[in-house]
């Protein structure tokens, strides 16, 4: 994929995207509520979508703030949120992050990464969609699926998504900073799949250099 090629690409996903649903964090990020947004990202790591947006129902039933999460007990936590993967470790973090957030922020979510990234249980895709969801300031969310669709285009070449979301910052223009996650979830999970991707219905093939790709439908 040529740089100014991503300009094409991006007006073609946004396209694409509006026939599947919405990811569930951005959903819960339309409340605006930084902290929904933190906690609910934390849920979604290495967790399918219908399962985080049920458990962060389940979870914000019983606390929507700081203060009232911290006063749950951590069987509270994991009963309210199974089965995200790694749910007691998840309540635990929850838990302290919460602790934290009283401590240090008088129950406020910090909106700097670094900041952010202070917190146990929160990495550089959890920060980037706090920043980006909850406050709208600029920032680049690289989970799997932008790493590896942006890999697999041979817009970027990197072997980790931190080095990714360097390279896009590096690179993506500012205007789709904050869209890119959401428009690569969504493509990630119905098209561009991580193994035998639908690349006969893509119509971003013309773009793609399907690095990576041994095989598709």
């Amino acid at each position: 994929m040529q740089d100014n090629d991503i300009h094409d690409v991006v007006r073609m996903l946004r396209e694409e995207v509006v026939q599947w649903q919405v990811p569930a964090v951005t959903q819960i990020a339309e409340k605006r509520d930084p902290f929904q947004v933190l906690i609910s990202t934390v849920l979604s790591l290495r967790t399918k979508d219908d399962v985080t947006a049920a458990a962060s129902r389940r979870l914000f039933a019983l606390a929507t703030t700081p203060e009232e999460m911290h006063a749950l007990t951590p069987g509270q936590i994991i009963e309210a949120i199974y089965p995200v993967g790694f749910h007691k470790t998840k309540a635990r973090n929850i838990l302290n992050i919460c602790r934290d957030l009283l401590e240090r922020y008088a129950g406020r979510v910090p909106d700097e990464i670094d900041e952010l990234l202070t917190f146990k249980g929160v990495g550089r895709k959890t920060a980037n969609l706090v920043v980006t969801l909850a406050y709208g300031k600029p920032g680049i969310c690289v989970d799997t699926h932008v790493h590896r669709i942006t890999n697999r285009w041979g817009y970027v070449a990197t072997n980790s998504p931190d080095k990714t979301e360097f390279a896009l910052r590096a690179k993506l223009p500012v205007e789709y900073w904050i869209i890119i996650n959401d428009l690569l979830v969504s493509y990630g999970q119905n098209r561009c799949r991580p193994i035998s991707p639908f690349c006969s219905r893509c119509r971003l093939a013309l773009y793609c250099e399907r690095i990576g790709v041994d095989r598709s439908r």
